[in-house]
């Protein structure tokens, strides 16, 4: 169990119990107490003092070198921020490729790294190592996962950077388009219809909740689709549950996502017991490249919603 959890071990996606759902934010609401009070008070010398999780710090008021330890690169990018340095799933994920092909790869321990890319601003998750010395190169921000929502957590991101106004113009549409998919869906495939997300991950299987990034979040959240009942029984409380193939049909909903691990075992596909299974049967099993499916970033949930919007509709 330790190993699944893909980029989420590595940046404590995985380990949250925590079964935080979207919150409404608007314009109207973005300030609300559910969300860390970020006010910005821009000083004299081009920088705003962003008020964290962790309390006030002065960050740049247009940084020019970010570097994203772990989590955010996407929403970066969204925002048209430029990276110097980021994590290695964020490298590695082919949907980032083209915004971050001049970005080095960096870690929390890479401090002679980091230090020679000179950068104005440092993000993460809030258990990065070593924030202490990364605090002495450069102001260093960090999040803890599920705070916030995942919408919440962009409007932050957008906060951070002096971007306030593009990261809700962002939600806003983001919102109003999953929302109107979710109807067409719907209507297409009949309101009682579900959906399934699972992953494999070297010889194990895994179910997600609501809010475990796959597209949980606009599935079952934006477009109100169902979720079998035996998902919400054993994945709802911890965001995700390990199945073996043989029970692997109990799961599947009328409609599968299969978020695909490039080189792991997918051989459980050729079994009759999954070849039986009527969304497989049905031809209702959409599978996507693990690696650009991970996150709920801004990035990637647009490329999770065109997607999703490709595959139930056709267009």
């Amino acid at each position: 169990m330790k190993k699944l959890l893909i980029p989420f071990i590595a940046l404590l996606f995985i380990l949250s119990a925590c079964n935080s759902k979207p919150a409404e934010t608007s314009s109207s609401n973005a300030g609300t107490t559910e969300t860390p009070k970020a006010e910005q008070t821009e000083t004299a010398a081009g920088t705003i003092t962003y008020e964290s999780e962790n309390g006030p710090i002065e960050v740049p008021a247009n940084p020019q070198r970010v570097i994203v330890l772990s989590a955010f690169t996407g929403n970066l990018i969204a925002l048209n921020v430029n990276l110097v340095g980021v994590d290695s799933w964020s490298k590695n994920n082919p949907a980032f490729a083209d915004k971050i092909k001049d970005a080095m790869e960096v870690s929390d321990e890479s401090l002679e790294k980091i230090i020679e890319l000179d950068p104005d601003l440092i993000i993460g998750l809030s258990n990065i190592k070593n924030v202490d010395k990364l605090k002495e190169i450069a102001p260093t921000v960090t999040y803890t996962y599920n705070k916030v929502d995942y919408l919440t957590q962009h409007l932050e991101i957008g906060k951070l950077v002096n971007k306030e106004k593009e990261a809700q113009a962002w939600i806003d549409d983001f919102k109003q388009r999953a929302q109107k998919a979710g109807e067409d869906i719907r209507a297409k495939i009949g309101e009682d219809a579900t959906v399934s997300v699972i992953e494999n991950f070297e010889k194990q299987i895994y179910v997600f909740g609501d809010n475990w990034g796959r597209g949980t979040e606009i599935l079952y959240g934006e477009m109100k689709l169902k979720m079998p009942e035996k998902v919400k029984e054993m994945a709802l409380k911890d965001g995700y549950y390990a199945l073996s193939a043989e029970v692997l049909p109990e799961f599947a909903g009328d409609y599968v996502i299969f978020s695909k691990t490039p080189g792991a075992d997918s051989s459980f596909q050729e079994t009759e017991t999954y070849k039986q299974i009527p969304a497989v049967k049905n031809g209702h099993v959409f599978e996507a490249d693990a690696t650009r499916f991970y996150f709920n970033d801004a990035t990637t949930l647009d490329y999770q919603l065109d997607f999703f919007i490709e595959h139930f509709l056709g267009n």
